[in-house]
């Protein structure tokens, strides 16, 4: 745990949703910080908000919602009555229709016909007759619990498009981590309108959330304004190369253009890239950990239609195996003022891939035009009225938790605070940790009041917990959580 300081001179890696409020905690308390950026043009990091030919877009959805009042209350502070509330409305498309999300028995079987819901319900039934032993995989417990058939339904496509790996390769505990377990044969009772368990719903927890009206980057790009007012340094295109430390801590950090001194640091940078950073280079087993780090990345390809509008939803999760689009964003229905022609629909379609890869290397013009084969395939967008496209990409867009990653993570952890104590990881990719958007703030609320001699508080604590689901009965959960291997 970092030992408690007293920053006057703090600089603070990376202008992401972590970096940015651990820089306003200390404003606060009339400390100002550099903050160094490596993106030259965007701060707000994955949460950040692109623009093209006027047309705003996310960087994936952002959805304001947080259990923590004080985070909430900084949302409002920062944007006030810029911070809209959108109903929301988001479902699953498979092999051409459409089933809620979340998921709804009712719905479920409804769409699925009585011949395929009689498969689903023997499926399961055989299921619990003969369940999987050992039960080592994600697909060994979803069968287990649900059946075959609606294992390759609901479970099977849309996790194996998002993280690149067969569903009998992910560890079974990452299952029992993200699905809710429903039960099927009162779910089947309740589709056939034979409810016993009276006063027993099954609802969201969001019916609505709150949005910047202009995207998420409205509110970081509002707030580094803020901080810059403030005496706040934010240096952009400023990737930093090395950060030189002795036993005891870390003192300065060098980009390609300057070195900065300081007495507290805070990264939001990768915590693989944080390691090979360090100057001098940390012991072998230090190194050995942060190699064993990785990340998933994807990219959007944005699509802008001239058809006013074409569905309801804010998101659509594509789970159709004949096509690679994961989800599908339409971002005039988070906010009007996303789309600058109250005419069009600008649509991202979320691909899930790996640097490098055969999808990643693709131009920008054979995505497009992938992303509108693709759209006229599942029967949402039509080739004739595609008026322009671009596409965004996000490299180390998630960190990738495999067999490795808790050793690897606890090893470096142990490093830092017991050497370079004033130097503490925030946010997701900074302490290689799955945080929503408010813990990752909360995360550098806290190191920031580590840093001002307030603590110490542990980071490591912050963490969603299982009033973030979704929702109580549904077939599936947040999924967004990246799986262990088996």
């Amino acid at each position: 745990m970092p030992r408690a300081v007293s920053s006057q001179n703090p600089i603070v890696i990376g202008a992401g949703p972590a970096g940015l409020t651990a820089a306003f905690e200390l404003l606060r308390h009339g400390v100002t910080s550099v903050i160094l950026e490596a993106d030259s043009e965007r701060v707000g990091g994955i949460s950040r908000t692109a623009q093209y030919k006027g047309y705003r877009f996310d960087i994936g959805g952002h959805r304001f919602f947080s259990k923590n009042q004080q985070v909430e209350q900084l949302w409002t502070e920062w944007l006030g009555e810029d911070m809209i509330r959108v109903p929301r409305l988001s479902r699953i498309l498979y092999r051409g229709r459409f089933f809620d999300y979340p998921l709804k028995a009712s719905n479920a079987f409804g769409n699925l016909g009585l011949v395929e819901t009689t498969r689903c319900v023997l499926s399961w039934v055989w299921a619990q007759m003969r369940p999987r032993k050992p039960e080592r995989s994600f697909e060994d417990w979803v069968v287990n619990r649900f059946g075959e058939r609606l294992f390759t339904i609901f479970f099977k496509t849309y996790t194996e498009k998002v993280w690149g790996l067969p569903c009998d390769e992910i560890s079974a505990d990452w299952a029992a981590q993200r699905i809710k377990n429903l039960n099927l044969l009162k779910a089947g009772l309740n589709a056939l309108g034979l409810n016993f368990s009276r006063g027993e719903t099954i609802k969201t927890l969001i019916d609505e959330f709150r949005y910047p009206r202009l995207g998420p980057g409205m509110m970081w790009e509002r707030l580094s304004d803020n901080l810059a007012t403030g005496g706040c340094r934010l240096e952009m295109g400023e990737k930093v190369e090395s950060i030189r430390w002795k036993p005891g801590g870390a003192y300065a950090v060098q980009t390609a253009s300057q070195s900065v001194e300081g007495d507290s640091f805070f990264s939001s940078m990768p915590m693989r890239s944080l390691i090979r950073a360090l100057e001098p280079a940390p012991p072998a087993e230090v190194v050995e950990a942060a190699e064993k780090l990785f990340y998933r990345d994807y990219l959007t390809v944005i699509l802008v239609l001239d058809v006013d509008e074409l569905f309801p939803d804010n998101w659509i999760y594509i789970h159709d195996p004949g096509v690679k689009v994961g989800r599908i964003q339409n971002y005039k229905n988070w906010s009007r003022e996303m789309v600058p022609d109250p005419g069009y629909t600008c649509l991202g379609l979320e691909y899930f891939c790996d640097v490098g890869d055969e999808l990643w290397e693709l131009s920008d013009s054979e995505l497009v035009e992938l992303g509108i084969a693709e759209l006229e395939k599942l029967g949402l967008g039509t080739a004739p009225s595609l008026k322009d496209g671009t596409v965004v990409r996000m490299p180390k867009a998630y960190p990738v938790y495999d067999e490795n990653y808790q050793s690897a993570v606890r090893t470096i952890r142990n490093f830092l605070e017991e050497n370079i104590p004033n130097l503490q990881p925030i946010g997701r990719n900074g302490m290689h940790k799955y945080n929503n958007q408010d813990h990752a703030m909360w995360t550098g609320v806290l190191a920031a009041r580590n840093a001002l001699g307030m603590g110490p508080f542990d980071l490591w604590k912050v963490n969603a917990d299982a009033e973030y689901l979704e929702e109580s009965g549904a077939l599936v959960g947040d999924g967004r959580l990246v799986p262990q291997k088996v």
